[in-house]
């Protein structure tokens, strides 16, 4: 996969959440393909339980769940408009709601699981080592960390290439915005994630989509 170039990268994260920001209204109405049953049913399997982060949290579709198994949960997003839909949907007092922009911000405190639901295929590839040594500094000892994703990338979107993490996807309107999408295979993330010193094992689902779940090896 070809890495994007680090002199694109502040351009391209601020349009990835140009883009976010303007599709919170019709996120949920212009999803891929339904969620199903795998993927919930794995992370209640997982049982997020204590105090749990979640990062990139969106329209709040994740945190709803979380609730379910969390004492509390801190909810992270860099669109104060996708923060506002997660907010209404949540309607509990045991979500804290942080805006920040992911690459820059740093935890005040330390979790006993971060979840993060279709953020990492969002992460540039060479920010892929940083992105996990802050999910690090946010674990406590013994922590643990859940999440999924998928590797969906229509033709059409590959504007720079098969190799490349740069797509373009539009909204409704049809406005183009170009933003990072990595097509990870599970098994070669799982290596990846090893090289790291985590230990997550990660499952690939009947569709598009997989999990990982794990913590420091």
């Amino acid at each position: 996969m070809t890495p994007t170039h680090d002199e694109d990268a502040p351009d391209l994260l601020a349009e990835q959440v140009a883009y976010y920001r303007a599709r919170a209204p019709e996120y949920e109405a212009s999803a891929l393909w339904p969620l199903g049953s795998e993927l919930p049913e794995a992370l209640d399997a997982f049982r997020p339980t204590g105090s749990v982060l979640e990062l990139a949290c969106g329209p709040g579709i994740w945190t709803d769940r979380l609730l379910r198994h969390a004492t509390d949960v801190t909810a992270v997003d860099a669109s104060p408009e996708m923060l506002a839909l997660a907010s209404a949907r949540a309607g509990s007092e045991r979500v804290r709601f942080v805006p920040a922009d992911l690459f820059r911000w740093r935890p005040d405190r330390q979790y006993d699981v971060v979840f993060f639901g279709f953020w990492l295929s969002h992460v540039p590839p060479e920010r892929f080592a940083s992105f996990w040594a802050l999910v690090a500094d946010c674990l406590k000892p013994g922590g643990r960390v859940f999440f999924v994703d998928d590797a969906y990338r229509t033709p059409d979107e590959l504007i720079e290439g098969e190799e490349s993490a740069t797509i373009r996807r539009r909204l409704g309107d049809g406005t183009a915005y170009r933003i990072v999408k990595v097509p990870y295979r599970p098994a070669d993330l799982e290596r990846r994630l090893e090289r790291l010193g985590w230990r997550i094992e990660v499952h690939a689902t009947a569709g598009p989509c997989y999990w990982g779940a794990g913590g420091r090896g």
